[in-house]
């Protein structure tokens, strides 16, 4: 996706507010302080999230507000929601939230709204449940899953059979791609085996390395994040190099990048995580400045191949894409 500039004059009058009174909450008692947001995400030391930080800080330089990133370490559905509700009593002008699961956080929502506290989600939305989130940025995960699994189709045989991984269980969004890229998939005849990989590429290399063992006919990983994106990468590069294998997943770092342009990793999907930690940042002073909703912005699924890694492999490692 792409962005367009904004005046430096709409800029000014963006950070500085010109003196607006909030609309609701909290700021509206203390317009001399600055606004205050929380990021409440699960798997919070994930290297996925490097760069919705870097998002989430240059808008917050921009905007003149101050932001904290925060979660769990892993899928702890309650722990995030006591999260939330705490980022309320601690008198947070707006959170940004990582709403991984479609009930889990419905109530807390609620409670933060009622309270005066807007929410946007970010990175994965409550797209199959009502929710009263004001807004959203993230990918359409679904439709994400169907263009890879569309793409992959066009070099997996027919009939084949293939190692598909999570790097967790309980997220919605892996759980939606991985139904997408299935439904393209179907058509040819070709089934699956599923694996749960962990949070991090050493652990999902180690993972799907014993699923390859165990299941020799496999010759195609389709992941459905980082760190299992790049842990199959990995397994193919250092125990079945030369060997018919190859891979497909989802996200960007400067291992997969290189693992796509060398031949291991054959499309990668990235779903921009910058303007996921960039845009609920001025949604949310957006609100509460000039009492301007929250809109769903959806971050993209650009194809990354080969012919794309080079353009993109600096700016990952600098934590932009």
């Amino acid at each position: 996706m792409r962005t367009t500039s904004i005046k430096p004059t709409l800029l000014a009058l963006l950070a500085t507010g010109l003196g607006a009174v909030a609309s609701d909450g909290p700021a509206a008692t203390r317009p001399q302080q600055p606004l205050r947001f929380v990021f409440i995400t699960t798997c919070v030391e994930e290297e996925f999230f490097k760069p919705v930080k870097n998002g989430m800080r240059d808008a917050a330089a921009l905007m003149n507000v101050e932001c904290t990133f925060t979660g769990t370490r892993g899928v702890d559905l309650k722990a995030q929601a006591a999260m939330v509700r705490q980022a309320v009593k601690d008198g947070y002008d707006g959170i940004a939230l990582n709403i991984i699961d479609p009930v889990a956080f419905d109530v807390v929502v609620q409670e933060a709204i009622t309270a005066g506290v807007p929410v946007v989600a970010f990175n994965v939305d409550d797209h199959a449940t009502a929710n009263a989130r004001l807004g959203s940025v993230c990918q359409r995960v679904y439709d994400a899953g169907k263009t890879l699994g569309k793409t992959c189709a066009t070099v997996i045989p027919a009939n084949s059979h293939i190692l598909m991984t999570m790097h967790a269980a309980g997220v919605s969004a892996l759980e939606d791609r991985l139904r997408g890229a299935q439904e393209m998939l179907k058509p040819k005849g070709i089934t699956w085996t599923v694996a749960i990989t962990g949070s991090t590429s050493t652990e999902a290399e180690g993972v799907i390395t014993a699923e390859l063992n165990k299941h020799p006919d496999i010759k195609f990983i389709l992941g459905t994040g980082q760190a299992d994106t790049e842990g199959a990468g990995l397994a193919i590069d250092r125990h079945f190099k030369d060997q018919g294998f190859s891979a497909a997943g989802f996200d960007l770092s400067p291992e997969i990048l290189r693992l796509v342009k060398a031949g291991r990793i054959r499309w990668t999907i990235d779903q921009q995580p910058y303007v996921q930690g960039f845009y609920p940042v001025i949604q949310l002073t957006q609100y509460r400045r000039y009492g301007i909703m929250p809109a769903n912005i959806d971050a993209g699924a650009v194809l990354i191949g080969p012919e794309q890694a080079d353009r993109t492999l600096e700016l990952s490692k600098k934590g932009y894409r």
